[in-house]
């Protein structure tokens, strides 16, 4: 009889925890939306709608993160509505600053297939969303939800002056195309050695705050003309890794400008071919 008044005692205490989890979820709902009504209004036009789960875009994210500092992320924009996308917005929606990185394109972003891969931080469990903008000014979005923490406030991956001492280096790599993909378009990666210190990381020497230092602005360029040019935060990962389309047919090299929060700026330039 005790055994039972055990097990009988363990079930109530299951079914009263699933009751005050249920009667939570409503809250939580709550916060989220209010937390991203918050941070729309502050991001975008608020008399603008957003066009949820749009087929104008497809987000790629993990369910669960390996490492929530270098969370992998990709974004697709299909052929026929890239020529038409200003502006990508990249936001992790419970970051102490979620807009990771907002990229605006130009002439050499390229007519066909647009793709864009790069790396976050997540902070707690979110959801990480992509609005574009197109060029009637409508936005539309994918949002994938993120199991992620400590992203923001992880330990940088190398020791400060291994990471000041390379701070800036530049690297742009030309990428083979799988058979399926536009031919209109090429892909290539950028990659900034620079440590990204959020604010919110410790010197594991001193036990003092590492003041936030990260890359604030990437323009790459396919000759004269723009291929994007991105305005980022604290929400970028350690080391800027960005995978990008871009036009082929458009002479000259690739280049790339990149400035940080302390005023240095950072250039390289590689001679891919326009047809390449």
């Amino acid at each position: 009889m005790k055994a039972i008044g055990k097990q009988t005692g363990s079930v109530i205490a299951g079914v009263f925890a699933a009751i005050l989890a249920m009667q939570a979820a409503p809250a939580l709902a709550d916060e989220d939306a209010e937390l991203w009504q918050s941070i729309r209004e502050d991001v975008f036009d608020e008399q603008i709608p957003i066009a949820e789960e749009s087929d104008k875009l497809t987000l790629e994210a993990p369910y669960r993160a390996q490492d929530a500092a270098i969370v992998p992320i990709s974004v697709t924009i299909p052929a026929d509505i890239a020529p038409r996308v200003r502006k990508l917005t990249l936001l992790v929606e419970k970051n102490p600053a979620p807009v990771v990185a907002a990229f605006t394109f130009g002439e050499a972003a390229g007519l066909g297939e647009r793709k864009l891969s790069t790396r976050v931080r997540v902070d707690m469990y979110s959801n990480i969303r992509a609005v574009i903008e197109l060029d009637d000014g409508s936005l539309h979005m994918r949002t994938k939800y993120v199991k992620a923490a400590g992203g923001c406030s992880a330990p940088a991956l190398k020791d400060m002056d291994a990471a000041l001492a390379n701070i800036g280096k530049l690297k742009i790599r030309s990428l083979r195309r799988a058979p399926q993909r536009s031919s209109s378009t090429a892909e290539a990666q950028v990659m900034v050695r620079h440590p990204n210190y959020s604010g919110m990381q410790m010197n594991q020497l001193t036990g003092l705050y590492i003041p936030a230092k990260y890359v604030e602005r990437i323009e790459v360029r396919k000759g004269d003309k723009v291929v994007f040019d991105m305005e980022g935060g604290i929400s970028l990962s350690e080391d800027p890794n960005i995978r990008f389309t871009y036009a082929r047919g458009v002479d000259g090299p690739l280049s790339v400008i990149a400035k940080d929060t302390d005023g240095k700026t950072f250039t390289t330039t590689a001679p891919v071919k326009g047809s390449s």
